[in-house]
C-alpha cells in the first residue's frame, strides 16, 4: 500500500466547516480512485461509488431534474445495496468527465449539504475536446463555478517514492534539515540517497509501475508496463481528440524526446513535422497538458517577479509531467545505462526533466529565461520571496550563464542561485550547491499574510 500526500488533504477537507463538494483530477493511473475508495472505507459509515466508464448505465441517476432527493432516489434504484444517512455518507463519482450532468448536480449537492460528494476525472480538461456543445459528451459548459474545490493529484513525488522503498522519516529529516541549515549530508545517507534517485528516474512515479518495480526490481517488466500505460494514453489521444488533431496530439507527444535533445530545448513545431508550425499544433500541445501528461515550462522577458507576469506564452519548453513517461519513450537500455552513469549528453535533458517533476508534483509553474545571445537558465523560482535561478548539472562543471547573471544583479535583478547536480551540500557565495535529489524540497513555504485593521478614527 503506497502512502499519498494527498491523504492529509482529504482529511483537511473532510473536516472544513463549509466544503465543497471535491473534484480530484489528474493523469490517468496516478492513483486517483484508489486514494479515494481507501479514504472513504476509513472515513464514513457508508460509501457509494459510481464509475460512469465502467457502469454507463449510472448516468441515468442524473438524468432530468437534479434534485438532490431525486438523485438519491434514482441511486437506491440502480444500486440496491446503498445507504444514504445525512452526514455519515460519502458518494464518490469516478470519471465525472463522462457524465456531464453529474457535473452540474454538484451545485445541488452543494447546496444541500446532506452528503459528502468526492469525485474524480481523468480528463476533466479534453473531453469532448473539439466538439460543438450539441455533440460534445461532457460538460465543459457545465461546470458548477464557486460550488466545487478542485485539486489536482499527480503520481508519486520523490517524496512518496522514498516512502514506498521503506525510506523511515528521520533519514527524510536528516535530508531535509541538511537543506535548510546548507550543512554537508553524510555520507553513507548521500550515497543511498543518490541510488536512490537514480531508481525514481527510472521508474517515475506512476503507482502500478512503483509497485511492478518494487515487487520484481525487474528492469524490463518495469519498462513494459511503462509503455503499456503510454498505449492506454494513445488511446485517449485517439477517442477524446477531434478527429483533426488526433494525428497531431501524438506526434506532439512523440516529439518531446527529440525537443529536449536539442541544445536549444525551446519547443519547436519543425521538429514535430517538418514546416510545422504553430497554428498547427498549439491547440495539440494544450491537449496534452490538459491530459496531464506534460507541462509547458515559458521563457520569461526578465529575470524577476512576478514571473507569471513577465513569461512570453509562445515560447516555452515542454517537459513530461513525470519522469518515468520521458524515459519510457527512450530506448529500451536507456534505464541500465543511468544507473550505470553511461548516459554522455542525454543525461542533461533527463536531469532537466527530473527537476520540472520536482517542481510541478509541488504544484509550481514552470518557467526559464533564455536569451539570443545564448544567456540561458534552466528554471526561475519564487524561493524565500525573491527570483532564484536553478541551473541543473548532469557532471560537475562551471554554470557560465549563472555566473553572468550573478556578476549583473543591476541588469538580472537575482541575487542567489542554487545549482544542482552529483555534489553534496555547499554554497560558494550566492550559489548554494545541492546534490539532485535535493531538487523536490526547492519550493517557497508560505506564510498566512494578516492585513492589519485601518485605524478609522484617523478620519474623524
Amino acid at each position: 500500500m503506497l502512502k499519498r500526500k494527498i491523504e492529509s488533504v482529504l482529511e483537511k477537507w473532510k473536516g472544513s466547516e463549509h466544503k465543497k463538494p471535491l473534484v480530484i483530477k489528474g493523469i490517468r493511473q496516478c492513483g486517483k480512485t484508489y486514494i479515494v475508495q481507501k479514504f472513504a472505507m476509513e472515513n464514513y459509515e457508508s460509501v457509494v461509488y459510481l464509475n460512469f466508464i465502467l457502469e454507463p448505465d449510472k448516468k441515468s441517476a442524473f438524468a432530468g431534474n437534479i434534485d438532490v432527493d431525486t438523485i438519491i432516489l434514482n441511486l437506491s434504484a440502480l444500486i440496491p445495496d446503498s445507504r444514504f444517512i445525512n452526514g455519515k455518507t460519502c458518494i464518490i463519482l469516478d470519471e465525472i468527465q463522462e457524465c456531464r450532468e453529474a457535473r452540474t448536480a454538484l451545485k445541488s449537492f452543494q447546496i444541500d449539504g446532506r452528503f459528502d460528494i468526492i469525485a474524480t476525472g481523468s480528463l476533466l480538461g479534453v473531453r469532448g475536446y473539439g466538439k460543438s456543445e450539441k455533440t460534445a459528451g461532457s460538460g465543459q459548459d457545465s461546470v458548477p463555478v464557486g460550488y466545487e474545490t478542485v485539486i489536482e493529484m499527480y503520481p508519486l513525488d520523490f517524496e512518496e517514492f522514498l516512502w514506498a522503498n521503506g525510506i523511515n522519516g528521520k533519514v527524510i529529516d536528516t535530508v531535509k534539515s541538511c537543506f535548510k541549515q546548507e550543512s554537508v549530508i553524510p555520507e553513507g545517507v548521500h550515497k543511498v540517497m543518490m541510488e536512490l534517485l537514480y531508481r525514481y528516474v527510472i521508474v517515475g512515479g506512476l503507482p502500478e509501475v512503483v509497485n511492478t518495480f518494487l515487487e520484481t526490481k525487474n528492469i524490463e517488466l518495469t519498462y513494459q508496463m511503462q509503455r503499456n500505460l503510454i498505449a492506454g494514453y494513445e488511446e485517449d489521444m485517439v477517442k477524446y481528440a477531434d478527429n483533426a488533431d488526433k494525428a497531431r496530439i501524438r506526434e506532439c507527444f512523440e516529439s518531446i524526446s527529440k525537443q529536449l535533445a536539442k541544445d536549444n530545448k525551446k519547443f519547436q513545431y519543425s521538429v514535430v513535422r517538418k514546416g510545422g508550425r504553430s497554428s498547427q499544433y498549439i491547440s495539440s500541445i494544450q491537449w496534452l497538458e490538459d491530459a496531464g501528461l506534460v507541462k509547458r515550462c515559458y521563457n520569461t522577458q526578465i529575470t524577476e517577479l512576478p514571473l507569471e507576469g513577465n513569461s512570453i506564452k509562445e515560447c516555452f519548453k515542454l517537459y513530461t509531467t513525470d519522469i518515468g513517461l520521458l524515459m519510457a519513450m527512450l530506448d529500451y537500455g536507456t534505464q541500465a545505462d543511468i544507473l550505470k552513469g553511461n548516459l554522455l549528453g542525454y543525461k542533461g535533458a533527463i536531469f532537466e526533466n527530473l527537476m520540472a517533476d520536482f517542481l510541478c508534483k509541488s504544484g509550481q509553474k514552470l518557467y526559464y529565461f533564455q536569451k539570443d545571445s545564448g544567456l540561458e537558465l534552466d528554471f526561475l523560482v519564487r524561493y524565500k520571496g525573491e527570483c532564484v535561478a536553478i541551473e541543473v548539472k548532469a557532471k560537475s562543471g562551471k554554470a557560465k550563464s549563472l555566473r553572468t547573471v550573478l556578476k549583473n544583479k543591476d541588469t538580472y535583478h537575482i541575487n542567489n542561485a542554487i545549482k544542482l547536480g552529483k555534489y553534496n551540500v555547499g554554497r560558494e557565495s550566492e550559489t548554494l550547491t545541492i546534490p539532485l535529489y535535493m531538487g523536490f524540497l526547492v519550493k517557497e513555504a508560505l506564510e498566512d499574510v494578516i492585513i492589519p485593521d485601518i485605524d478609522l478614527s484617523l478620519l474623524a
